[in-house]
């Protein structure tokens, strides 16, 4: 499965963004899906995840109340609306998909498909 990100760019603190993905050609209906994201020199982290449905999710604390992660199966996509963003929110970001799986899972390794990111620069 070949997951495409989109909708990074550049704005500044206070703005927002909202981020997508999508499988062309496939459905990732029955999967979970995340989004996570890379800074310089830092790991890979997890910003938020969502279960097969829609109806459970997780937030990672710094992001929580600003962030909401959705997902629209009929449309074979994900999104991540961000508000309120902070520099420090400036990271590629990465959705991932999990197809062993339908419930909210929080490490890289529990993902088996990867987008190939798109980034984020919030200006102070």
């Amino acid at each position: 499965v070949q997951l495409q990100a989109y909708g990074g760019g550049l704005v500044q603190a206070g703005g927002f963004l909202r981020l997508s993905c999508a499988a062309p050609g496939r459905t990732f209906s029955s999967y979970a899906m995340g989004w996570f994201r890379q800074a310089p020199g830092k790991e890979r982290e997890i910003v938020a995840a969502i279960n097969w449905s829609g109806r459970d999710a997780y937030y990672t604390d710094s992001v929580q109340g600003r962030f909401t992660i959705s997902r629209d199966n009929a449309k074979n996509t994900v999104y991540l609306q961000m508000n309120s963003l902070k520099p420090e929110d400036t990271a590629v970001y990465y959705c991932a998909a999990d197809r062993n799986t339908g419930s909210v899972r929080y490490r890289t390794y529990d993902y088996q498909y990867w987008g190939q990111g798109t980034q984020v620069t919030v200006s102070s």
